[in-house]
């Protein structure tokens, strides 16, 4: 009786001791799990610490006043290649964003992801785009594309500028500055409140908004002023001479206050106005009007199809994406090659035809245009250039500027009926934002993305893929078989 009482106690001794043992182990993980949640800790491992948030970034995210909602419509695919790549890049960063902003409970960022196809009517209510990644902050937001976010080389990506992108757009939906953009009436310029096709800028005029731009228009003639408060001048498409006053106007306002001017020149309008003003800036608009026979270069309705791009800060997007965009009829605007010398003054063409297009200068005349040696102006002909004046202020290392000048030789690709067509939009939007200084370079680092390789002989290979496939496991099968004759003796 005494055994089978001793035999029973030391089973129920072995049975509370392993109940014990459990109980120790679950409060052991999760009080671990607690710890982790509550006191998390990361550590940056990788080289050069290039996967960590730029102390400007953190410096950033420390003064936030306003909290920063981020939706990101990218969906994550099911397979490797680029866009897993983007998604994963994306998520990774916006990660430490919402992690190093807990530290400030009133500028917090927060992350969600949105299947635009899975809920139709959120997509809808915050008007989001499928593969964007959208910043809001109160009325304000703004988007942010894929193609933004790298630097390409040989059409390869070389460096993820995520960050860069990231911080400047939280900067600027935080931002309580909203920069106003005025553009000029009176000279039948195109209507922004005009919903119509071919002369209205409604879209435009609501993507502006949307970037958290105030448009306004400005009729000079009536005004007689610049505002204090422009940001930049855009004049959209004037059919009329714009009066010499107006003029001096806007060249004071590019002169003496660094001021930025958008000009849309349409071809057929002899007489602009503007003609001094864009001599003194080292441009020239040419009277004609651009025929392109190659058949690759425009399209049946005879528009032009443009993929000749420079490298500038404006066109560095559609060079590494071999963006193109779709314009109307067009005239040439160009560096103006007997412009005088103006210490700090910098100009450049931009966007080009082909090689075979000319500037047609007899297109008033009812005859078949043709190519006439020596009276036409001989292709590539730039539609696309600008201007810059630039000063070295105080003891600083590198100049600033001090008034920059855009001018297209066409004005319909911003219209209505056009603006959504191929690149259109992002290249008016890639000028604004450079005449802006909305593209401000932050002292923010790039990641480059390394790429390893494994350069191995086909020989090289067949031996690695044996030793995988038979001599690991045979050296796993004779281990067990020493450690089973051992045991059995």
């Amino acid at each position: 009786m005494t055994l089978i009482t001793s035999f029973r106690a030391a089973r129920w001794f072995r049975t509370a001791n392993l109940a014990a043992q459990a109980v120790l182990l679950l409060t052991f993980f999760s009080g671990l799990n607690y710890l982790a949640v509550t006191y998390a800790w990361r550590f940056e491992l990788s080289t050069l610490r290039r996967q960590a948030l730029s102390a400007e970034t953190q410096s950033y995210l420390r003064q936030l006043k306003a909290p920063v909602r981020v939706v990101v419509t990218l969906t994550k695919p099911s397979s490797e290649g680029e866009m897993s790549q983007v998604f994963r890049d994306v998520s990774e960063l916006l990660r430490d964003y919402a992690y190093l902003s807990e530290r400030n409970p009133a500028g917090r960022v927060t992350v969600e992801f949105l299947d635009v196809d899975r809920r139709p009517g959120d997509a809808r209510q915050l008007n989001a785009s499928p593969d964007t990644v959208l910043f809001l902050c109160g009325d304000r937001r703004r988007e942010v594309q894929p193609a933004e976010l790298y630097r390409f080389k040989d059409r390869q990506r070389v460096a993820f500028l995520g960050e860069q992108v990231f911080t400047s757009a939280i900067l600027d939906v935080t931002s309580r500055e909203q920069k106003r953009v005025y553009f000029l009436t009176g000279h039948g310029e195109y209507d922004l409140g005009s919903v119509s096709p071919a002369r209205g800028l409604s879209v435009l005029r609501d993507a502006l908004r949307e970037r958290n731009l105030v448009v306004e228009s400005l009729n000079l003639a009536r005004e007689r002023k610049i505002p204090e408060d422009a940001a930049v001048i855009v004049v959209a498409g004037p059919d009329n001479r714009v009066d010499s006053q107006e003029q001096e106007l806007l060249r004071q306002y590019l002169a003496n206050r660094a001021g930025r001017v958008l000009l849309l020149l349409k071809p057929g309008v002899p007489d602009t106005g503007l003609e001094d003003l864009l001599f003194e800036w080292g441009l020239v608009a040419d009277n004609v009007w651009i025929q392109e026979p190659d058949p690759s270069g425009k399209t049946d309705a005879n528009n032009l199809i443009l993929r000749d791009f420079l490298p500038h800060p404006i066109t560095q997007l559609f060079v590494d994406n071999a963006l193109q965009v779709k314009f109307g009829a067009a005239r040439s605007v160009r560096p103006n090659p007997s412009r005088p010398d103006s210490p700090g003054l910098n100009v450049a063409r931009l966007v080009r035809t082909s090689a075979k297009a000319w500037g047609e200068r007899d297109y008033m005349s009812l005859a078949l245009a043709r190519y006439a040696t020596g009276f036409d102006l001989a292709g590539p002909l730039s539609v696309l250039s600008v201007a810059e004046r630039t000063t070295a202020r105080d003891n600083l290392p590198f100049s600033v500027p001090i008034g920059r000048l855009v001018a297209f030789g066409s004005s319909d690709f911003v219209t209505n009926g056009r603006i959504g067509e191929l690149a259109n939009l992002d290249l008016f939007f890639a000028s604004l934002n450079w005449l802006a200084d909305r593209d401000t370079q932050l002292n923010v680092p790039v990641r480059k993305i390394d790429r390893y390789q494994l350069a191995l002989s086909a020989q090289q290979l067949r031996s690695l893929r044996l030793s995988l496939l038979f001599i690991a496991p045979a050296a796993a099968a004779m281990l067990g078989g020493i450690v089973y004759l051992t045991r059995r003796r």
